[in-house]
């Protein structure tokens, strides 16, 4: 389980900031020309910019969002979380800033887990 649980961190961590960034760099630069024309016009480099992100970043997260899904899935089943508590993990993930929360939340309830199994108090292993 330890294995999988870091797993799930690394992917939460990226997922959460790969969406901060198409949403609030890749999708403003993008998409600004249709809110005034003169602000980033279509074809300046800021707003290919953007594009490049949105098409390589955009792409490259939802893979990892997938993989993402699957390791938690996989983590929620070994810890035993509730269904709710598997439910508001993965859609938290689709959202920017709280996706951190989910992880920090799914992160104390693992460790719990973990400590339990090893027969260790859990503030033993905040720090790892």
């Amino acid at each position: 389980m330890r294995a999988t649980f870091n797993v799930y961190r690394v992917l939460a961590t990226v997922v959460g900031i790969s969406i901060i960034i198409l949403i609030f760099v890749a999708l403003p630069l993008n998409e600004l020309h249709r809110v005034n024309p003169a602000w980033l016009p279509v074809g300046s480099s800021a707003q290919q910019f953007g594009d490049d992100i949105n098409k390589y970043l955009g792409t490259a997260h939802g893979f990892i969002y997938i993989a993402f899904v699957f390791v938690a899935f996989a983590l929620s089943r070994m810890a035993r979380w509730s269904l709710p508590f598997t439910a508001v993990s993965l859609v938290c993930g689709t959202i920017p800033f709280l996706s951190f929360w989910a992880e920090m939340r799914a992160i104390r309830q693992v460790k719990g887990v973990l400590a339990e199994r090893e027969g260790t108090p859990a503030t033993a292993h905040s720090n790892r």
